[in-house]
């Protein structure tokens, strides 16, 4: 590669001109990247949503929920299949690996789920799940003045809205439903012998318009279209209806027999602060920049101030912000110390600006690297820059280092040839520095799962800036340094350091079992340490927004949760510690898309300075008191908010199966009661569900044959009872309104149900002379994991000892005295943890075998690879010391920082092997001779590289922000495992190249003897 060096020296002004254009390309890319949180990564995960309106939970599971997870469990790949069934709709969750082409499966499950026999009435979706698939946006809309809320929303802002690019759906909770109400008086329609769907059916006959063929004329073809319209209220009250079941009976005016008017209905019900709002969930589509549609968005919203209001309970665009401008705040003060680490060594503002100026130019050629992979700006590209920086500048140290010493030493001044020979003395050593420290982070492609995924625009990014400092070093920095060192002062004498290190070499050469012992001692000592240290996935992160959920025995109406709600929100409004409260009663589950009208969610924004564990706790005894007095039965959970990042796995899961469902629900509670006592753990959660009344009712087979009345004519009769029948749209009085049919009296009893007459063969005939009905007690959902009934009972874990806590709570379980038939697999996040830190474990080895490969091939010995590779040996010792200093737990960062620390530390010990290589091949030195002058000339180069990077780490490991965490243990990690090894292998890395040669350095003495 001395070619480049030859080649910029000879041609500056167009490497300039490249360097201005790349400068101009980067920061274009640096602004058309977009910016997000998170990594984009669509989940292998694939939800299937099969609705039955009508049927209870029993009938959704044999009917449909079964029926699709024997079709979907055989498909190739799939890791696991969760179901639930609810009353209406069951849901089906398919997990598969990463490398899954999910457009491939999809197509699949279609083609399958249409060979099925389902349901007619029934519906099947299948969705995906993304990071992108949670809402960016939640906000609360209000009226100004009179204007009518929903009418703007309808007509203009979400039409608008829908226009912008990045935006997949936008959705309204707590609107109003115009409806035209038909109250029928049940005295007079069972006189006239007409029911609900029969009136429903006559109604839609007298609202056609259908096309009857055409016309042929001679000239002409003329279309042909039927209609009969009932185009008023009046019309409609007016359409004549007759009796399908009895002849006999005469033809009833709907007017005569109903009461019909316009009427509201609310179907949610949501607020902000207490006060009635509107509430719109915005998400956006998977690689859309989520700033970019929170800022056009807001732009609309804007632009209807005269007609609404609105009030913000969650935006993510505003976390990624701030988490953005603290990594770019935490980067620029890292290239701030390096710059002044680099300042101190060399003790020349020039050659200072030289060193740092491939910070900026390896950043910014890093970005178009970035923009053309369509990888977004996100914590972890962010944090792979903010790591980087301090690494990008090693080798223009080196380089500007070589350069300066060999120019103040020199008799004849700056010129050409002295540049072109400073760079290639040190080429080798830094080309494959470089290449050592990007061959680290190839294994992370290899991880697999959700570790690879996220991790992999962080090792792309430090990849790409790396390459680009190399460039750098090798073109930009010869020139500069050309024109910057025209005139220097001669070296000095040597100093004190370098004076007391060479003395420290021999002293360490005479030693050797010493140090090594020391070296061994300490490295031990270091280990004692893990045990202390605790064990995640990623270290839990405080949120500022807390989720809470009540919930009410299913049975509970619309109405009287509404009413706990309102309580409840009393209630925080009298807490200092919340800043808003955005509340939604009765509306969709996001995880399940499931409306439950006894449910009510509460998003609370907590002020900053609050210690959010304990005022969950105080917060969700106040709620319990609240919902104790108004239903004994009501279940509160209150937990930090979940922002859709990277599973911690700081959770502990235990799973219970059982074909007896009483007694499952039996051992659910146990153990949940169980793991409620354990201080350690929090938000625990029970996802077996609470029993609800049934009212069943059996047709008996000897009847049916005597009668002649079926199943479904008996489902047909008591529906028309018990639920209102829509009639579809229709267009009355110029408005276009959904139409309702329902009886003015409910039936409010067992005893009504038997009393109902059914039209048979022989005449009307009695409910229950037919069948038997019966209540009984029946589960509000049933869940099954890979085709097992289960219930699972979840809890969080406090502290970072993850593994110790699961391993604690798992073994308590299995102590309770759980019914017979139920057994229990136990584990969690720990588990996934341990896959990953193995995985991660082989991804260490791995790299460390490839960086043998590369400085292999590179200095062409076996011997130097081993003696270079001694120096990661004693990495631990500060790694794991800082580690306890910063109470930072061993977690997936940690890992990634010992990976990182594979690249780093060898670059040190290849800069220093290379001038020992030298050396004796150029200069024909002994190999004592050799490793003296190697480390008295290479000592502030090493020095200068580490404490470069390690100052330009040092403000992401002291930061307390939030969304960098998962950079800080990485931080702490390189800035203690650095230090350690730089200054161990400064002493270790001659002792051991001394053993290695040792032969060769017995008869080198031997011959120093004897020419003495």
């Amino acid at each position: 590669m001395n070619f480049l060096t030859r080649f910029s020296l000879k041609n500056a002004v167009a490497v300039f001109i490249v360097s201005f254009l790349l400068i101009l390309a980067g920061l274009y890319s640096f602004s058309k990247l977009k910016i997000d949180l998170l990594p984009n990564i669509e989940f292998p995960q694939l939800s299937i949503e099969a609705t039955y309106p009508g049927a209870s939970p029993d009938d959704v599971n044999e009917s449909v929920t079964s029926k699709i997870e024997d079709q979907v469990k055989g498909i190739e790949g799939v890791k696991s299949v969760q179901s639930v069934s609810y009353e209406n709709v069951g849901i089906i969750n398919l997990e598969f690996p990463f490398n899954t082409d999910l457009d491939k499966v999809e197509q699949q499950i279609n083609s399958s789920i249409k060979e099925l026999d389902l349901p007619e009435s029934s519906n099947v979706d299948v969705n995906r799940f993304s990071f992108g698939s949670f809402p960016i946006f939640n906000i609360s809309l209000f009226a100004k003045d009179d204007a009518n809320l929903e009418k703007v929303l309808n007509d203009e802002v979400i039409p608008e809205l829908n226009k912008i690019q990045g935006i997949n759906s936008v959705s309204v909770g707590g609107v109003k439903e115009d409806l035209l109400q038909i109250t029928v008086d049940k005295e007079k329609a069972a006189q006239a012998g007409l029911t609900l769907d029969g009136m429903k059916e006559q109604i839609n006959q007298k609202a056609v318009s259908f096309p009857a063929g055409t016309l042929n004329g001679k000239e002409l073809q003329i279309p042909v279209r039927v209609e009969e319209k009932v185009a008023t209220i009046d019309a409609l009250k007016k359409i004549q209806l007759k009796s399908t079941t009895n002849p006999e009976a005469k033809p009833v005016k709907l007017g005569d027999i109903a009461k019909v008017e316009a009427v509201t209905e609310q179907g949610e019900y949501t607020r902000y602060d207490g006060k009635d709002a509107l509430s719109m969930a915005i998400t956006k589509k998977q690689d859309a920049n989520t700033v970019e549609v929170a800022s056009e968005t807001m732009k609309i919203l804007k632009k209807y101030d005269d007609q609404l209001d609105y009030a913000i309970g969650f935006d993510s665009a505003d976390g990624i912000e701030k988490s953005v401008e603290t990594l770019v705040r935490e980067g620029l003060l890292g290239a701030l110390f390096a710059s002044l680490a680099v300042l101190i060594f060399l003790r020349n503002f020039r050659a200072t600006i030289i060193a740092i100026i491939s910070i900026p130019l390896s950043l910014l050629v890093s970005a178009i690297f970035l923009n053309q992979l369509d990888i977004s700006l996100n914590i972890m590209t962010l944090g792979g820059m903010a790591v980087a920086v301090g690494r990008v500048v090693d080798d223009s140290i080196v380089v500007i280092e070589n350069i300066f010493r060999r120019v103040r030493r020199s008799e004849e001044g700056m010129s050409n040839e002295l540049v072109e020979s400073s760079t290639k003395e040190i080429l080798k050593a830094i080309t494959s520095s470089t290449i050592t420290t990007v061959v680290v982070f190839l294994p992370i492609g290899f991880v697999g799962g959700i570790t690879g995924e996220f991790f992999l625009p962080f090792a792309l990014t430090v990849v790409f800036s790396l390459l680009a400092s190399l460039l750098v070093a090798i073109t930009i920095v010869p020139i500069l340094a050309k024109f910057a060192f025209k005139k220097v002062p001669p070296e000095e004498k040597e100093g004190k350091l370098q004076r007391g290190y060479a003395k420290a070499i021999a002293w360490s050469l005479n030693h050797k079992i010493k140090i090594l012992i020391l070296s061994f001692i300490l490295l031990f000592s270091s280990f004692a340490l893990v045990p202390s240290l605790g064990f995640t996935f990623i270290p839990n992160e405080e949120q500022k927004m807390l989720q809470a959920n009540v919930q009410l025995p299913a049975s509970t109406s619309l109405e009287k949760t509404n009413d706990v709600s309102l309580k409840i929100e009393k209630m925080f409004a009298d807490q200092n510690e919340i800043s808003d409260v955005t509340t939604e009663v009765g509306s969709r589950d996001f995880s399940t898309g499931v409306k439950r009208p006894n449910q009510v969610g509460y998003f609370l924004n907590v002020k900053e300075g609050v210690n959010v564990d304990t005022f969950i706790d105080k917060v969700q005894k106040k709620m319990e008191s609240i919902t104790k007095e108004e239903s004994p039965k009501a279940t509160v959970n209150v937990q930090e908010a979940s922002t859709g990042g990277p599973p911690t796995n700081n959770n502990v899961t235990v799973d219970l199966y059982s074909s007896n469902l009483n007694d499952l629900q039996k051992a659910a509670k146990q153990v949940e009661n169980h793991l409620n006592k354990d201080k350690r753990l929090k938000y625990v959660t029970n996802n077996f569900s609470d029993k609800q009344k049934q009212l069943v009712v059996e047709v008996d087979p000897d009847k049916d044959a005597e009668y002649g009345v079926s199943g479904f004519q008996l489902l047909g009769t008591i529906s028309d009872q018990t639920k209102p029948v829509s009639v579809g749209d229709l267009k009355l009085d110029n408005t276009k309104r959904a139409v309702q049919l329902s009886y003015d009296k409910d039936l409010s009893s067992v005893k009504e149900i038997k009393d109902l007459q059914v039209f048979t063969e022989r005449g009307p005939v009695l409910v229950k002379d037919i069948a038997d009905v019966r209540t009984i007690d029946t589960f509000t959902s049933i869940q099954k994991l890979d085709g097992k009934v289960f219930a699972r009972v979840e809890a969080d874990i406090k502290g970072d000892d993850v593994q110790a806590v699961t391993k604690d709570v798992v073994d308590g379980v299995k102590k309770l005295d759980l019914p017979k038939d139920v057994s229990l697999d136990g584990g969690g996040g720990s588990d996934e943890t341990v896959e990953v830190f193995q995985s991660l474990g082989l991804a260490i080895l791995t790299a460390i075998g490839l960086v043998y490969l590369t400085m292999l091939v590179t200095f062409g010995k076996a011997r130097i690879p081993f003696i270079i590779l001694s120096s990661l040996i004693f990495v631990p010792i500060g790694s794991l010391v800082g580690l306890v200093l910063a109470k930072e737990p061993l977690s997936v960062s940690v890992m990634i920082g010992f990976l990182m620390l594979i690249g780093i530390v060898t670059t040190n010990a290849i800069v220093l092997v290379d001038r020992i290589t030298q050396n004796r091949e150029q200069k024909g030195m002994t190999i004592r001779q050799s490793l003296i002058e190697a480390g008295k000339t290479r000592l502030r180069p090493i020095l200068m590289t580490a404490f470069a990077t390690i100052a330009a780490l040092i403000p992401l490991a002291l930061t307390t922000s939030s969304g960098t965490l998962i950079s800080k243990g990485l931080a702490i990690t390189v800035i203690g495992g650095l230090a350690s090894s730089t200054l161990l292998t400064l002493i270790i890395i001659p002792v051991v190249y001394e053993l290695f040669f040792a032969k060769q350095v017995k008869r080198e003495k031997q011959l120093e003897k004897e020419t003495t």
